[in-house]
């Protein structure tokens, strides 16, 4: 199926590896001019070789506020415009309400939330004087199901859903849509970090942890033409594991 993406203009971020990584290359293969970003310049050269078709790498760093409006700002350049933005970052250390410090809240307010709601500030206008355009954020299944041992993480994802929901509501008249993913156990660097002992699919229905790439032609549908009268909805990509009924 094609799904309406040649030409269009993709900026992925925190996409030199995992979730980010695959979105991005899901998104070339269907077509897209895409930028993507990491923190380290041969990690996102290497990863931008490996998309091909183009791809841009760029060095930016999406945890602050202004690392994720310098990303936008960059990858606009880049590319001349942006009509799809996949936000993306990584997760906030781990920690119970017991062990985490009330000054850790900050910083993971601004990598979770304030990070994409900038990238979003420099990038939706446009899509709504241009009439079309898709935003779709890499979550976690912690927004319905919060994680043991993850509370700033549960905490600003949270946040950043209620933000995501609220924007899908202002800008759908504009054709823009605005979407989440939330993911579950999927085989990346950070699910390794945080299960050390691989022993990780006991409670996921599928028996396994997921593909990135089946995770990145999920985003890829997000985007299309297709998928153009979704919006406001926050997706799980979890094998079955969260067990609630809405």
């Amino acid at each position: 199926m094609d799904l309406g993406l040649t030409g269009k203009r993709a900026a992925v971020a925190a996409a030199s590896a995992g979730l980010g990584y695959a979105a991005a290359e899901a998104l070339a293969a269907e077509g897209a001019r895409v930028a993507i970003c990491g923190r380290d310049r041969a990690r996102i050269d290497d990863a931008a070789a490996r998309i091909g078709r183009g791809s841009i790498a760029l060095v930016c760093d999406v945890s602050t506020t202004a690392g994720g409006s310098a990303f936008v700002s960059a990858a606009a350049d880049a590319l001349g415009g942006i009509d799809i933005l996949v936000a993306n970052g990584g997760g906030p250390p781990t920690g119970t309400f017991a062990s985490t410090p009330l000054d850790a809240y900050p910083g993971a307010l601004e990598l979770s939330l304030t990070s994409v709601i900038a990238m979003c500030k420099g990038t939706v206008p446009a899509m709504q004087e241009g009439g079309w355009g898709r935003v779709v954020a890499i979550t976690s299944i912690a927004v319905r199901q919060p994680i043991a041992n993850l509370i700033l993480s549960n905490t600003a994802r949270a946040g950043v859903t209620g933000f995501l929901k609220t924007l899908a509501r202002e800008v759908a008249k504009d054709g823009v849509t605005v979407n989440s993913l939330q993911p579950g156990l999927h085989a990346t660097d950070r699910v390794r970090q945080l299960y050390p002992d691989g022993q990780v699919t006991a409670g996921i229905p599928a028996g396994t942890i997921g593909d990135p790439a089946d995770f990145g032609a999920a985003v890829a549908f997000l985007c299309s033409q297709q998928a153009g009268y979704i919006t406001g909805a926050h997706l799980l990509v979890d094998g079955g594991a969260y067990a609630g009924l809405l």
